[in-house]
Formats: C-alpha cells, sequence, structure tokens
C-alpha cells in the first residue's frame, strides 16, 4: 500500500482505476462471517440462547424469589414474568457488556492485528467497510438480544406455565396481553441498545488498538446508571439514553404510561445516529498509511465527548421545556394515587382467593393518604420513609377499613409497597384460602410512580 492512500479515489467516493469495489452485501457477509468466526462470540450466542431459560426455569423452582427485581415477586405465579426479570438484568449489566464485545471491538481488532492494508485492498473503500462492520455488528447484537428473550420466555412458560401476568398497577394481564406487553418491552429496549453500540463504534474509531475502547459503552451504561439512581430532576433523568431500559414498565399499567418510554426511545436514536455518523467521519477521514496509528485522546475529546454532550444538554432542555416536569416528579398526590389503584386491583384478586362477593374497583372506593418521614417534611422525592394509610368502603357494609403500608420509593418512580396491618389484609405474607394457604397479594406488592404524569388522572 502506497502513501498515496491517504487521500485515495475510493476515500474521495470515485471509482479505483485498479478494479472494482466488493458490493456493500458482500462485505457486510463478510464481516458477519469474521464476527461469528470468533469463539467469544459463538459463545455469547450459546450462552444467550440457552443460559435464560436455565437461569429463570431455576429460579422459579425455588421458594424465594428476586422480589426485590421488578416483577420477581410474580416468577411463581405467571411464566411471563421470568423474561422481564432478564430484561432488567440485561438492561444493567448484560447489554452494556454484549455491545462492548461486539461493537467495541470491531475496528480495534484491525489495529491490533495490522490487517487494515489487506482490508483496503479487498474491499477498496472506507465507506463500504464502515458500513460493513457496522451491520455486522448490528446483526450479530439482535441475535444475542433475540436469545436473550426467547430462551427467558420459552424457560418461564416451560416451568409455570402461560397464566395471567399482575400488571405495575395491580391489575390482571390476561395471558395474551402479558405477551404482547412482553415482546414491545424488549422491542423497546432495542434502541437504547442501538446507542451504546453506536459509542462502542465510535471508541474502537476513536482510540484504536487502546483497551478503553472496548470499556466506551459499559463505562457510559455505568454512569448513566448512577445517574438514575440520583435524586437528579426528572428532564435529566427522561433525557438520558438510559432510561429507556427503565421506561418499558410504563406498558404494564392501565392506562398505559408511554409518555416517559417514547421520549427514552427518540433519545435514544438521536444518540445512536450521532455517535454513528461521528464515527463515520472519524474513519473515513483516517490516515491508513500509519500502521503504528494508536488514536488521539484529543480528537476523543472534541469529536467524540463533546457533541455528545451537546446532544445530552440539548435532550434535556427539549424535555424540560415541552412537559411539565419539575424536580423529582415524585409528589404526594401521584404516590396516593397509584398506591390506591394497586391497592384497589390487588384486594379484588385477594376477595377472589378468599371466595368473597366480588367487588369493583369503582365500588370499593379506595383513597391513600400519605406522608414522608413526619408532617414537617415535604411529601416528595424517593426515599424509603413513605408511610400510608388506605382507605376503602365496602357496599352494604357501614365500617370503613384500613390498611397502613411502608413505602420505599425509587427515584425512577418505582415503590415497593410492605403491609403493616391488620393481619387479615396485609399484615402476613399467607392467606387462608378454601384450597390451602396462598401468597396474600395485599402484603407485599410493586407499584410505578409515573414521573412525567401523562396519563390522565382518574
Amino acid at each position: 500500500m502506497t502513501a498515496t492512500l491517504t487521500r485515495s479515489p475510493e476515500q474521495e467516493g470515485e471509482q479505483p482505476a485498479g478494479g472494482r469495489r466488493v458490493p456493500v452485501t458482500r462485505a457486510c457477509r463478510f464481516e458477519f462471517v469474521k464476527l461469528v468466526s470468533q469463539w467469544r462470540i459463538r459463545l455469547l450466542v450459546l450462552a444467550c440462547w440457552i443460559a435464560p431459560a436455565l437461569f429463570v426455569a431455576g429460579v422459579s423452582r425455588q421458594s424465594t424469589l428476586p422480589v426485590d427485581t421488578l416483577f420477581g415477586r410474580w416468577m411463581l405465579a405467571s411464566g411471563w414474568a421470568g423474561p422481564l426479570v432478564m430484561l432488567g438484568f440485561a438492561g444493567t449489566w448484560a447489554l452494556p457488556l454484549l455491545t462492548s464485545v461486539v461493537a467495541g471491538d470491531v475496528f480495534a481488532s484491525e489495529d491490533r492485528l495490522g490487517t487494515w492494508r489487506h482490508l483496503l485492498v479487498a474491499v477498496r473503500s472506507p465507506r463500504r467497510i464502515f458500513v460493513a462492520k457496522a451491520v455486522a455488528s448490528l446483526t450479530v447484537l439482535l441475535l444475542l438480544v433475540a436469545g436473550l428473550a426467547v430462551s427467558s420466555t420459552v424457560g418461564g412458560l416451560l416451568v409455570v406455565g402461560d397464566q395471567p401476568l399482575v400488571g405495575l398497577d395491580g391489575h390482571l394481564l390476561a395471558p395474551s396481553d402479558a405477551a404482547v406487553s412482553v415482546l414491545l418491552s424488549w422491542v423497546c429496549v432495542l434502541a437504547p441498545t442501538l446507542a451504546l453500540a453506536a459509542l462502542g463504534l465510535l471508541g474502537s474509531v476513536t482510540l484504536g488498538r487502546s483497551p478503553m475502547g472496548l470499556l466506551v459503552p459499559v463505562l457510559v451504561s455505568l454512569a448513566m446508571a448512577v445517574a438514575q439512581m440520583l435524586p437528579l430532576p426528572v428532564a435529566v433523568r427522561v433525557a438520558l439514553p438510559s432510561y429507556a431500559f427503565i421506561s418499558w414498565n410504563g406498558l404494564f399499567t392501565s392506562p398505559r404510561q408511554l409518555g416517559p418510554l417514547l421520549i427514552g426511545i427518540v433519545v435514544s436514536l438521536v444518540w445512536a445516529v450521532v455517535a454513528t455518523a461521528l464515527a463515520y467521519v472519524l474513519f473515513v477521514r483516517r490516515d491508513f498509511t500509519n500502521p503504528a496509528h494508536d488514536g488521539s485522546g484529543r480528537r476523543a475529546i472534541t469529536v467524540g465527548v463533546l457533541p455528545l454532550v451537546g446532544v445530552a444538554a440539548a435532550s434535556f432542555a427539549v424535555v424540560a421545556a415541552s412537559t411539565s416536569a419539575t424536580g423529582s416528579g415524585i409528589e404526594q398526590d401521584k404516590v396516593q394515587r397509584s398506591l390506591a389503584t394497586a391497592f384497589a386491583h390487588l384486594y379484588r384478586m385477594q376477595a377472589d382467593q378468599l371466595n368473597r362477593p366480588a367487588v369493583t374497583e369503582d365500588r370499593l372506593k379506595a383513597t391513600a393518604a400519605c406522608n414522608k418521614g413526619s408532617v414537617r417534611v415535604a411529601a416528595e422525592g424517593p426515599g424509603n420513609d413513605w408511610r400510608c394509610v388506605v382507605t376503602w368502603h365496602l357496599p352494604g357494609v357501614e365500617a370503613t377499613g384500613q390498611a397502613i403500608y411502608q413505602l420505599d420509593v425509587t427515584p425512577d418512580g418505582r415503590f415497593m409497597a410492605d403491609g403493616d396491618g391488620p393481619k387479615e389484609v396485609n399484615g402476613y405474607f399467607l392467606v387462608r384460602t378454601p384450597d390451602g394457604d396462598a401468597p396474600n397479594p395485599l402484603w407485599q406488592f410493586d407499584g410505578n410512580v409515573e414521573l412525567l404524569d401523562t396519563t390522565p388522572k382518574g
């Protein structure tokens, strides 16, 4: 390869004189074969298509469930809970690691092996090389995500069965509705996965053979996960791509909380497009005649980091201007409304367990009164010091029922309600039914506070 490669006809978009460029489809197929021929990629594919089924099946046979995980407490009741538990784990750990291994190393491996010269001679177009590597990486990632979803679903359905699933507001989803919601949840997390993959491509192009390029998706995902746990304003939280890994839980309420989910998807896709475009520009302008190329720290900051910081700032400004989001988004009336709704649905489930007369949520007229810490502390924001009293009234009964709950509300709006009496309602984890003891749905349950409050108030 001569020095004229610095600005060759291929890089100028012209037809080379020495031969015909390889078609994009053939280049994509070649890069895909290169990826799947690696032992670590084959191992990841095998693990993603087998391990989730074994994990879900194993956990579903245990008496101790991962109740600290969303839908973990329902893994013995419905096979549709298993893929949702796996989805929560994948969004936090598995998908960032997978994008690092696949997309974060697709360009850097050529630098380490010194094979750019041979690849350029064969393909004759840096642009087509970039497209082929990006498409091949995306194809492998889709194969891995599909494996996680299909495997965990099959494991849950085979062990537990196609049973109704309890939503995050306590209402029962029929098996068909649960299947649609689970599928949509996995489809929605493809957007933040694409954003992480694009960051992996950018890190691999920018940092060359440096191993730091491989860690870019993991480090960015970890930083965003930490940000989601901090008491940040809701506009900042929603404007991060990582929020799409969380906001799928809005699909399991009635009505569905689609506002935060759609915002998270759009933000993730914007990040994916911008990061991919930056990686493309850097790659086609690279001097391939320098065999010792090892990336540029200054270029990584000016071309890689600063534009993405600008995208994050613009996303925050747009979300703040287009919504009524203020503060943490966790307010007293929202918590009370969410808790009362979930309690009413679950009370109806408990009445059915005990063969009591059926009562609808409207006739139950459940309400909740919540305080945080004490009356001197403003009842807003996350924390484990929320204390609520739920009140309801049964038709034909003069007395009013009351139940006490301790709430642990996380910054992303999820809460766990822990029953604190009376014993016959929510003070014990089992209830005596005509068929024997069964889990008490009112003892502990998960709920969700919609941070942006885009659904109509009931």
